[in-house]
């Protein structure tokens, strides 16, 4: 089988100015560059707009789109969005994966050559992706270490083009980056998360919204993703174990029980709903399925 590593990198920023040129950086000193870097700016006011330009004079591979500010985050729609809007201009390009890269992030040099060696050693690996960490106090740590084996963190995905295209478009919700996944293993790709190849995050994800919030925003995503109530259930009670105490658990159950009081529609296809909630019973019953 044919090596193919042609890639493509979308990345969506907003007010990057910490982080932007740690990220750039890392890109640019690949040892295996993208065909085409595409950012787009969705509006920020803090001087991220001239890091992107200077970056994008010095690589002819590197694109930026800047975005008009709307004055307010647009969680998960506003990435998506945002996204979409890079996409456009690399839809009709040869390329044979593409990544949707975050703006805080550092990595290796290798990074991506790794990663693609390993969609190469697998021809059903359909999304995959590096292990996100926080650098606390000077050591590596997995940011979310309670992930399930089929999620790939939405701030580091690669998609095969033959999965993306089967998979795609993704929602423009909250949520997008569980059901693609998900999308995914239905129509029997593999999805999962590289152990053995970290990159750093420097703002810790939800950091922007707060604690609380976060957790109701991930309880929303999680309902309108469809989960089966009685695993949501399941996951309040572990996650009431986390410090602080029942908080994290609380504000996951109130965005959830949010969806049904207000009858917001879900974002899954009955039949990737059905899939996922069969996983999810399956999981409680400890029987094999895509949570381990």
């Amino acid at each position: 089988m044919k090596n193919k590593q042609l890639y493509v990198i979308i990345t969506p920023v907003r007010d990057e100015i910490a982080f932007i040129e740690k990220t750039l950086s890392s890109v640019v000193q690949q040892t295996l560059k993208p065909l085409k870097w595409i950012i787009v700016d969705d509006g920020s006011t803090d001087g991220t707009d001239a890091v992107l330009d200077r970056f994008a004079a010095e690589h002819p591979w590197i694109s930026v789109i800047h975005r008009k500010n709307r004055g307010f985050r647009a969680n998960g729609s506003g990435v998506m969005d945002a996204f979409y809007a890079g996409f456009a201009l690399v839809e009709q390009t040869e390329w044979d994966f593409v990544v949707k890269l975050d703006g805080d992030l550092s990595f290796a040099p290798n990074y991506f050559e790794c990663c693609l060696a390993k969609f190469a050693a697998d021809p059903y690996l359909g999304i995959g992706g590096g292990t996100v960490c926080e650098d606390v106090q000077g050591s590596l740590c997995v940011e979310s270490a309670g992930d399930p084996p089929f999620h790939v963190r939405g701030a580091t995905k690669i998609y095969r083009r033959s999965c993306w295209e089967q998979i795609s478009p993704l929602i423009k919700a909250p949520g997008w980056d569980t059901l693609d996944e998900v999308r995914a293993n239905l129509l029997n790709w593999s999805t999962r998360t590289f152990s053995d190849l970290t990159l750093v995050q420097h703002k810790p994800t939800g950091s922007a919204d707060g604690p609380w919030s976060n957790a109701v925003k991930n309880g929303k995503a999680n309902y309108l993703t469809g989960y089966h109530p009685a695993f949501m259930l399941a996951k309040c009670a572990k996650r009431a174990l986390r410090k602080p105490y029942f908080i994290e658990a609380i504000g996951l159950a109130a965005g959830f029980l949010t969806g049904y009081a207000k009858r917001l529609p879900q974002s899954a296809d009955t039949e990737t709903k059905r899939y996922l909630q069969g996983q999810q019973i399956r999981r409680l019953l400890m029987r094999p399925s895509i949570y381990g």
